[in-house]
């Protein structure tokens, strides 16, 4: 890594070591030292320290009493509780924008889609072009919602890159999120609303579980709870794939029959019971 030139602006020092922390260069709990870092990108140190302090803040660093910043860990405990917060936030802010999003804005979607069906067995191509695709909707979040949620995305797409490998992701990926282009272009803001909530989930749990397959689940499970989803999970809170998925809210009734590696939902299930 000696000899790389990040430039001297502190955007690009910060681009070039988040792309080093995502891609496991740096791994967690790697210490960062600002003289190292330094000598090592041929940069000064004053845009460094700053850009060492965006990192902080999306989460990448962390500070540790008498030895600076380190590379941030990243378990699956953690993973579940950046799902769990998705689940809160992104569905029903995507219910309510649906109108917002131009035709133009659909088809970069499609274009995303059809990229990720060329990289499905590209791993990498495959998530950044996925990311790219949520990004189109992400933009018209107010802008709160929006710096909250690419965090959120910068923290699970770094896990993602660091042990996501089943290649069945990829088409149960791409199969919801053209279900979830198909609804957003009909203007159906409530069946955009469930099918994200199908991919966020379905996401969650493939990626926790195929960290810790014991893993037993807490803030996700609340998180369902509070948006009037059941998840089919076994008595001691672990999952058991594909485990169920029912909506019981009033006027959530319109996602289709769907079955990925890791949730199955039954459109012909009451939907007023769990299945």
């Amino acid at each position: 890594m000696t000899g790389v030139r990040a430039g001297n602006t502190v955007d690009e020092i910060y681009h070039t070591l988040r792309e080093r922390i995502i891609d496991g260069v740096y791994a967690p709990g790697v210490r960062m030292s600002q003289n190292t870092l330094a000598a090592e990108l041929s940069v000064s140190r004053t845009p460094l320290r700053e850009a060492l302090q965006r990192l902080e803040g999306d989460g990448l660093l962390v500070s540790k009493a008498n030895r600076g910043m380190q590379v941030a860990p990243t378990d699956v405990g953690q993973v579940e509780q950046h799902y769990a917060i998705r689940l809160l936030l992104e569905p029903p802010t995507i219910a309510a924008i649906v109108a917002d999003l131009a035709e133009a804005d659909h088809a970069k979607m499609a274009a995303e889609l059809d990229a990720m069906e060329v990289y499905r067995n590209r791993i990498r191509d495959f998530q950044e072009a996925h990311m790219r695709f949520h990004e189109f909707c992400i933009n018209h979040y107010p802008p709160a919602l929006a710096e909250l949620t690419h965090t959120l995305h910068l923290k699970i797409y770094r896990h993602q890159r660091l042990y996501l490998s089943r290649p069945e992701v990829p088409e149960d990926f791409t199969n919801v999120d053209r279900m979830f282009l198909d609804a957003m272009r009909a203007g159906d803001a409530e069946l955009t609303r469930q099918l994200l909530e199908f991919h966020l989930i379905d996401a969650a749990i493939g990626l926790v579980s195929d960290g810790a397959p014991d893993h037993r689940y807490d803030a996700l499970l609340v998180a369902a709870r509070g948006v009037g989803i059941t998840l089919g999970v076994e008595a001691d809170n672990t999952a058991r794939r594909p485990a169920s998925i029912s909506w019981v809210r009033n006027g959530a009734h319109t996602i289709p029959s769907i079955t990925t590696a890791n949730l199955v939902h039954s459109a012909d299930a009451r939907p007023d019971q769990g299945d």
